[in-house]
């Protein structure tokens, strides 16, 4: 996908963090956009920051953890813009617990947030991607957790593997049938986009988090001081995604002093040795 302008994107998780970023630049590029969060306010806030005209732009509010939601969306899209051409299942959330402390609600928040909502935005939307005339893309929000397994994050590292691999699959069928939809997988590490107070969208059915022991609340100490640490910011990945649709590259991976961890951890695969400590 060469030309965005005059274009359709639909992004979720658009509210804040690298959802708006990517909207930004979509907005910047000329392309109508469909955004979609669980979280209204910050929506309604972060489309007036766009500044475009309302025939540009259209929002809906849900959790896109349920296939309702997302096939909704994939409707509203269709039937305001004609087609989609870019498809951003960027929406996800983050928890930080040892395994033996994640419980099954825990489990379902993460895995419905980050993995399903990403499986039912594929379901939804390509199909109809897919019988367009101009080509189209397909971006999913992975992380360097989908590559690498992080202490204390199984349920995100899980999700985000997931994601991965769906997406490896998706674009290995893709192109063996000759199809004009293309995949990337974008896997960033350390960014400040606030994924780290993701608890404060928990809906209501899943009831508390578990409870955090010491272990746990130290991990998250060392993974919120990473966060406010990153070097790269939202804008970079958002930039890092639309080089990558221009350029029909599948992995994009803007952090790339991960590449040791990833080095050791596929010789210990190929190796068969016990897994090296990632710190």
């Amino acid at each position: 996908m060469k030309h965005f302008k005059g274009r359709t994107v639909v992004i979720t998780g658009a509210a804040s963090g690298i959802g708006l970023a990517l909207a930004r630049r979509a907005a910047g590029l000329g392309m109508k956009l469909m955004l979609a969060d669980i979280e209204a306010p910050r929506l309604d806030a972060a489309v007036a920051t766009l500044g475009l005209p309302p025939e540009r732009v259209l929002t809906q509010v849900g959790d896109l953890s349920l296939e309702a939601t997302v096939a909704a969306l994939a409707d509203a899209a269709f039937e305001r813009f004609g087609a989609v051409h870019l498809l951003c299942n960027n929406a996800g959330v983050a928890l930080t617990r040892l395994v033996r402390e994640t419980s099954r609600a825990d489990w379902e928040w993460v895995l419905g947030a980050n993995l399903w909502s990403t499986i039912h935005g594929i379901n939804h939307f390509l199909p109809r991607m897919a019988a367009q005339a101009d080509a189209s893309h397909i971006v999913n929000t992975a992380s360097a957790a989908g590559l690498l397994s992080t202490p204390a994050s199984a349920a995100y590292n899980v999700s985000k593997h997931g994601i991965v691999t769906l997406s490896e699959t998706l674009y290995h069928e893709l192109r063996a049938e000759g199809s004009r939809v293309g995949v990337s997988v974008l896997c960033p590490a350390w960014v400040k986009t606030g994924i780290n107070a993701a608890l404060r969208n928990r809906p209501a059915r899943y009831g508390a988090t578990s409870a955090a022991g010491e272990l746990s609340r130290a991990h998250e100490a060392r993974i919120a001081s990473a966060l406010e640490a990153g070097r790269l910011s939202a804008d970079d990945m958002a930039d890092a995604v639309f080089a990558a649709v221009a350029e029909e590259r599948f992995y994009v991976i803007p952090h790339r002093r991960i590449n040791e961890a990833l080095r050791v951890r596929f010789d210990d695969i190929l190796a068969a040795r016990n897994p090296s400590p990632l710190w």
